[in-house]
């Protein structure tokens, strides 16, 4: 069927819907970088525990992702995506609200839970609405640009909401877009059939088992600055997050309708793609952290100058998510995917030059550049990697998988990380010391973490996913995205 110029303006309007879904989704990971400092000394966070503002967030939306996409495929994807847009706004009105620890972490933890919801169901409208090829792809690289813009633009906004109003407003921006977003798709997003009843199975067990594990590990790998790597309640805890995770692939390869049926990782490009996204999020999540709290609590900025210093990395991000589509097809998705992984573990490395005597145009402009030139050129292709050729019926599981591995790279990633900068900042600074010198040495040991992790994925992207087949025809190249 041929579409005329009202489906083809209808087909523009779920476009613009799934971005700034998608937009204020992946915004919400990096918004609160930036309000960090205020949001500890307001709430009394201590250094360590304060990554679970962040953390709190990612788990839940990496642990009920697959739960997410089912739920999207089983009862409709415009009912799942406004259902996800209400809960995602409450839950940000709540947390805006918070008066203690508990109150904002547990509201991120929800609002975490509504991405998980609203994040494949964008990904599976854009699949089942936009024909595979030329379109699909012009599709994806929108997409796929808004939520690398959603991640560099959180720490700008960040900062200036913060200052200007106060950390609250970081989560009370989200009410207003989440309510415009879900009324937009009652106006332009057609209804999908839901599956009959008696077929509808969602695997509730395997979503809760992974979710636990996740969050055991993560809490056993963040404790490890108290309890040490090697003692009994480092190794119980974390040993029993692993034993969630083996039963969650139990009941996985048991289950009538699995949350993630293991014969999709029989491809070997979903595969890849998927590896090469975690190292993508555990890179890219701790960066904007670590780099957030150097500016303010060594260099001394506010809240607004250390957003406005991130300009330049969005804007490099702007730039090289608009040719990422076209470059991966032209020349395949594994070839742009390896350059974007070896650009962030190059600027990571560079990160490791911060002095605490440093300067913004000295130790951060140019680091900060490339990594983000990375991130810019990876999101795309990752994407496109990840659900080329997937049957339409698995449309939301496969858009789950992409976001289930960058949260939980970047979940654990961070939490890796943190521990890692916090234990060495105390090992130099003396146990109840903390100096701009310690501070510094702490952040080294993390970049210089996040430098591996990227390396590795570039790797498994030039050995896995170079041969990765390109469009056959040059009129099948997508056309830049607009900045």
């Amino acid at each position: 069927m041929q579409s005329g110029p009202e489906e083809d303006a209808r087909k523009v309007w779920i476009l613009a819907l799934t971005c700034l879904a998608q937009f204020m989704v992946i915004l919400d990971v990096s918004v609160v970088n930036v309000a960090l400092p205020s949001i500890r000394a307001d709430l009394h966070f201590s250094a360590v525990d304060l990554q679970w503002v962040v953390n709190a967030y990612t788990l839940t939306f990496a642990g009920f992702l697959l739960l997410g996409g089912r739920a999207a495929d089983l009862l409709g994807h415009r009912r799942v995506f406004v259902v996800g847009m209400l809960l995602f706004a409450g839950a940000s009105l709540v947390g805006g609200l918070s008066s203690s620890q508990a109150m904002l972490v547990g509201a991120r933890a929800v609002q975490g839970l509504g991405g998980a919801v609203v994040a494949p169901a964008t990904l599976a409208i854009i699949t089942t609405t936009f024909a595979e090829g030329l379109e699909r792809n012009r599709a994806l690289a929108y997409w796929g640009a808004m939520g690398a813009v959603g991640g560099s633009t959180g720490v700008l906004l960040g900062g200036v909401l913060t200052e200007l109003l106060g950390w609250q407003w970081i989560l009370f921006i989200n009410v207003p877009v989440g309510l415009l977003g879900a009324a937009g798709a009652m106006r332009f997003i057609p209804p999908s059939a839901p599956v009959a009843v008696g077929e509808r199975h969602y695997d509730v067990a395997g979503a809760l088992s992974v979710t636990a594990g996740l969050v055991l590990l993560t809490f056993a790998i963040v404790r490890t600055d108290v309890n040490g790597w090697g003692s009994p309640a480092t190794l119980l805890v974390g040993g029993a997050g692993l034993a969630l995770l083996a039963v969650f692939l139990l009941v996985e390869s048991r289950a009538r309708r699995p949350l993630m049926p293991l014969r999709i990782f029989l491809s070997r490009t979903l595969t890849a793609a998927n590896l090469v996204v975690f190292a993508l999020g555990a890179s890219a999540f701790a960066m904007w952290y670590f780099v957030s709290l150097y500016l303010q609590e060594v260099l001394g900025y506010t809240p607004i100058e250390a957003g406005l210093s991130f300009l330049p990395m969005t804007g490099a991000i702007v730039v090289a998510s608009t040719f990422a589509g076209r470059l991966a097809a032209r020349v395949g998705p594994g070839r742009i995917l390896a350059l974007g992984m070896s650009l962030i573990a190059t600027g990571m490395l560079l990160f490791t030059r911060i002095s605490p005597t440093g300067a913004y145009l000295s130790d951060v402009l140019l680091p900060g550049v490339v990594t983000t030139t990375g991130i810019g050129l990876a999101f795309v292709p990752v994407t496109i990697a990840a659900v080329a050729g997937v049957d339409r019926a698995d449309a939301g599981l496969a858009s789950g998988l992409v976001n289930t591995s960058r949260q939980v790279g970047g979940s654990l990633g961070l939490a890796v990380l943190a521990t890692l900068a916090t234990q060495h900042t105390e090992d130099v600074a003396g146990p109840g010391r903390v100096d701009a010198a310690a501070l510094t040495a702490g952040f080294h040991r993390a970049f210089l973490a996040g430098a591996v992790f990227a390396a590795l994925g570039a790797i498994t992207a030039a050995g896995l996913l170079i041969r990765v087949r390109r469009p056959r025809a040059r009129a099948e190249i997508p056309a830049p995205v607009d900045a």
